[in-house]
C-alpha cells in the first residue's frame, strides 16, 4: 500500500490530520488503515498513513472507498503517469523472455540502458552503475569520490535530502532523518547553510545575493578543509528552490580549484521533470558525477543508477555496489522504456511549456495574496510558499495543512515541504485541463483559508 500525503514537518498526531481521519475515511479504508498501523513500524512521514490506495492510473489515485485524487506527489516517481500501456507492456514482455540475472553475468537491457543513460547525461558522463534506490546511488557516489581523490570529507547543504542511509543521511541535510539516530553520523561530512528566496541565513534581502554568500561559504570551507572529496548538492532543492544564474558556476569553478569533485544529485528533478531532460543543464554545468532515480522505473519498479566520468572508473579492484540486482533485466527494462516514453511523447518539452504556464497562472491569481510568501519552480516541479505575512515571511504550518486537507478533501494530493511550501509535482504526461483543474483547487483552498 502506498499512502497518500507526505508532509514533511507534519505530526502524524496534528489536529488537522486527526480531523481529516475522521471525517474522510470511509468504511473500506478504514480497517485497512488500523491494519497497516499494526504491521508497520511506524516513522515519521509514513506510517501510520492517512488513506488508502486501491487503483493507479495515469494522473490518478483512488481509495477503497472510490474517492478519487489527482496525484500532484507521487514520491516524484510518476513522470509518465502511473501504469503507462507501454511500459506496462514491455515488463511483461521482459519477464516472459528473461526475469533475472545475476550479477556476474550481463544482459542485454541492462547493457541498453547504460548505454542509454550515457547518450541522454550531459557532458562526458559515460560509465554507470545501477542501484535499486536513490540513497544507495548517493553512497556509491560517495564510494567513487573517496577512490578517485584519496580524501573522505565531504560539502553539501544543511537541509538537503540525499536518503535515508546512513551515509546518505550523514551528507544531508534535513533533521528527520538525521536527528533520531544516537552517536556520530559519517565523519567529515562538513555542511553550510543553503541559500533561500525569502529566509536567508546569511542575511541578504535577493535570491542572488543570497545564493552569491553561500557559494562564497562553500569556497571557503573548501579552502580552509583543504582535503574535501566531493561537494554533494540537490541541482535543485525539491522543495522547490530554484539556483539563481551564475550559482552552480561559481560552485563547479570552486570545486575545479580545490580538487573537489561535484556530485549532483539528481533523483526527484532528473528525467525531464524541470524542463530539460537533467536539471543542471539550465545551469550549463556538468558535475562529475549524476545520479538519478525515482522515476526511473516509471512508477513501477525500483531501480537508480550513479553516471559517472570516464576518468572514475577506478574501483575496479575492489566493491562499491554488488547489488543483488544491479543488473536486473527487468528493472533496467522497465528504466530503458521509460526513457524512451519521455523522449518519443516529447515530455520534456511538454513539462517546460505547461511549468511556464502554472507559475505564470499562480502569479496572476496569488502574487498580491497576503499569505503568499514565494511561487517558484522549474517545469513540472513549482511551489507555493505559505507565510504569516509578506513582511517578514514567517512560515505558517498550521495554514499550510488546513489548505492541504482542504485540497485533498476535493481531490488533489501534494506536499507540504519544510513545513509551509505546498509542494506541486505532477507527471508529464497531465493534460491542460486536469492541470487547470488543479490550479483552481489549490488556488480556492488557499483563498478560502483567509476566512
Amino acid at each position: 500500500m502506498t499512502q497518500i500525503v507526505h508532509t514533511e514537518g507534519e505530526s502524524n498526531t496534528s489536529d488537522a490530520r486527526k480531523a481529516w481521519l475522521k471525517q474522510s475515511i470511509g468504511p473500506n479504508s478504514a480497517p485497512l488503515l488500523a491494519r497497516d498501523s499494526d504491521a508497520f513500524l511506524h516513522q515519521s512521514l509514513s506510517s501510520p498513513c492517512v488513506s488508502t490506495i486501491a487503483k493507479a492510473d495515469g494522473i490518478w489515485i483512488e481509495d477503497k472507498d472510490g474517492r478519487r485524487f489527482m496525484d500532484f506527489h507521487g514520491n516524484s516517481v510518476h513522470h509518465i503517469g502511473y501504469g503507462h500501456p507501454r511500459l506496462v507492456q514491455a515488463i511483461k514482455d521482459q519477464l516472459d523472455d528473461l526475469p533475472f540475472a545475476p550479477r556476474r553475468f550481463t544482459n542485454e537491457p541492462a547493457v541498453e540502458l547504460a548505454e542509454k543513460l550515457a547518450e541522454i547525461a550531459p557532458g562526458d558522463l559515460s560509465k554507470v552503475l545501477f542501484t535499486t534506490g536513490g540513497s544507495d546511488a548517493n553512497e556509491v557516489a560517495l564510494k567513487i569520490a573517496r577512490a578517485a581523490t584519496g580524501r573522505f570529507k565531504t560539502l553539501s547543504f544543511w537541509d538537503a535530502f540525499h536518503g535515508a542511509g546512513m551515509g546518505a543521511a550523514s551528507v544531508g541535510g534535513e533533521a528527520t532523518f538525521r536527528s533520531h539516530i544516537a552517536g556520530p553520523l559519517l565523519a567529515g561530512t562538513e555542511h553550510v547553510a543553503p541559500f533561500h528566496p525569502t529566509r536567508c541565513p546569511y542575511g541578504h534581502k535577493t535570491l542572488e545575493d543570497s545564493a552569491m554568500a553561500c557559494a562564497n561559504m562553500l569556497e571557503y570551507v573548501l579552502e580552509r578543509e583543504g582535503d574535501v572529496s566531493a561537494v554533494i548538492a540537490e541541482a535543485m532543492r525539491a522543495v522547490p528552490i530554484v539556483p539563481p544564474p551564475g550559482f552552480w558556476k561559481a560552485i563547479r569553478a570552486a570545486c575545479d580549484r580545490h580538487g573537489a569533485l561535484l556530485i549532483l544529485d539528481e533523483i526527484p528533478t532528473g528525467l525531464g521533470k524541470t524542463g530539460k531532460m537533467f536539471c543542471c543543464e539550465h545551469d550549463e554545468i556538468v558535475p562529475d558525477i549524476l545520479t538519478v532515480g525515482k522515476a526511473l522505473g516509471g512508477g513501477i519498479l525500483p531501480i537508480a543508477a550513479c553516471i559517472v566520468r570516464p576518468e572514475l572508473d577506478v574501483c575496479g579492484d575492489f566493491a562499491i555496489g554488488h547489488y543483488t540486482h544491479e543488473k536486473n533485466p527487468v528493472t533496467a527494462r522497465a528504466a530503458l522504456t521509460t526513457i524512451q516514453i519521455i523522449q518519443d511523447e516529447g515530455l520534456v518539452d511538454r513539462a517546460a511549456e505547461l511549468g511556464h504556464y502554472a507559475l505564470e497562472r499562480l502569479n496572476n491569481q496569488l502574487g498580491d495574496c497576503p499569505i503568499v510568501g514565494d511561487i517558484r519552480g522549474r517545469g513540472l516541479m513549482f511551489g507555493i510558499e505559505i507565510v504569516t505575512n509578506r513582511t517578514d515571511k514567517t512560515a505558517d504550518v498550521s495554514r499550510a495543512e488546513t489548505i492541504y486537507y482542504a485540497s485533498l478533501a476535493a481531490g488533489l494530493s501534494f506536499k507540504i515541504s519544510a513545513g509551509s511550501v505546498l509542494t506541486l509535482s505532477p507527471p508529464l504526461t497531465i493534460s491542460r485541463d486536469d492541470l487547470d483543474r488543479a490550479l483552481d483547487i489549490v488556488v480556492s483552498a488557499i483563498k478560502d483559508s483567509l476566512g
